[in-house]
């Protein structure tokens, strides 16, 4: 057995921090829920914290909000998909958009189900995910101003998603000079200008952003606390909302180094003999039940430092538990913390129970 536990206390603080760090500064922002995968349970407490606006990269999870609070306003976080585009009318208030194709037939599908749709237009700033190009801007803005059932509210950017490309001041600047270009270019108002996400807030918190970008989406800062910038935990933050437990199964002394024939592992891996090895060496394994189907062992690190990770296979997990002075045995739960990535694989797994605390 393995299952994630939530930290309501510690979920409710840290939105309280970020709640009071946004307004504070007159930043308007949402709560980026992709890393639930749309589970219901953890949906639920995100709804019950007060927030308002919902982002997500898939429109299931968006119908599911709507259905758990009508009121929430939806936000669709990349360019919709031609196929996607009735649900995404139907179910996201909000959608970023790179295509005047996709905004066309958006239009269009707005029209068929008598809604405005809003959209915000990305913009490629160097990290090369999805963006238009900065000298098509006012071209592209001209081509699709007028189109009916849309209604721009919005410029965004996306940086450290791809490339790792860092939203500096500079940066930021350069998004709130595009503003100002639009808005002499076609004489109208920007209401949102949308800076990016977590990894900006160290740059909110020195109040080097300029006033223009008055708009966030956040996600893994509400659930780790993380200074994308230096690595560390923000203070005044949690770093552990979120955290793994998992079961051992077995316990038994063993050879550190294989004995046979070596081939290529179930997961297509092998060992490298070294000549340090010494067949006489041994350790007290764990094995925990959890795999590579659920999780990947560089995304998580046991809560007891004298644990060591040794590898997995497709559904289990050995540890080396030599060095450490819990008294271990079998049925006991090994807990663990979790970086983002390895969150998106457990929460996603079906075969992980989700549980509050």
């Amino acid at each position: 057995m393995a299952f994630i536990k939530l930290n309501r206390k510690k979920l409710q603080e840290n939105y309280a921090f970020l709640d009071r760090t946004f307004k504070s500064r007159n930043i308007k922002w949402g709560v980026v829920s992709k890393l639930l995968c749309g589970n219901e349970l953890y949906l639920k407490e995100i709804i019950a914290l007060g927030v308002k606006e919902i982002h997500d990269s898939r429109v299931s999870n968006l119908r599911k909000i709507k259905e758990l609070d009508p009121n929430s306003i939806t936000v669709y976080i990349k360019p919709p998909a031609k196929r996607s585009i009735p649900d995404i009318v139907k179910y996201a208030d909000i959608s970023f958009n790179t295509e005047i194709y996709t905004i066309q037939t958006l239009s269009k599908e707005a029209i068929k189900q008598n809604k405005t749709h809003k959209i915000i237009i990305m913009i490629e700033m160097g990290d090369l995910r999805e963006g238009v190009m900065g000298e098509e801007l006012v071209e592209f803005y001209g081509n699709i101003l007028k189109l009916p059932n849309i209604e721009i509210v919005g410029i965004g950017t996306n940086l450290n998603c791809l490339s790792g490309i860092m939203p500096t001041q500079d940066k930021l600047i350069q998004l709130s000079l595009y503003k100002q270009l639009i808005e002499a270019k076609f004489n109208i108002k920007i209401p949102l200008v949308s800076g990016g996400t977590s990894v900006a807030i160290p740059l909110i918190l020195k109040n080097a952003r300029p006033m223009a970008v008055n708009h966030f989406r956040i996600g893994e800062a509400l659930f780790f606390g993380k200074d994308l910038f230096t690595g560390d935990t923000m203070e005044g933050m949690h770093n552990d909302v979120l955290k793994l437990y998992a079961e051992i199964i077995e316990i038994t002394e063993k050879p550190d180094t294989p004995i046979g024939e070596l081939g290529e592992s179930g997961v297509g891996t092998s060992y490298i003999p070294s000549d340090s090895d010494d067949l006489g060496i041994t350790s007290l394994r764990a094995i925990l039940d959890i795999g590579l189907l659920d999780m990947q062992p560089q995304y998580i690190e046991a809560e007891d430092s004298d644990i060591t990770i040794i590898d997995a296979s497709s559904d289990m997990l050995v540890i080396d538990i030599s060095s450490s002075k819990e008294p271990y045995k079998v049925g006991d739960l090994v807990s663990f913390k979790i970086q983002y990535m390895g969150a998106l694989y457990l929460l996603n797994s079906d075969y992980i129970g989700k549980t509050m605390g």
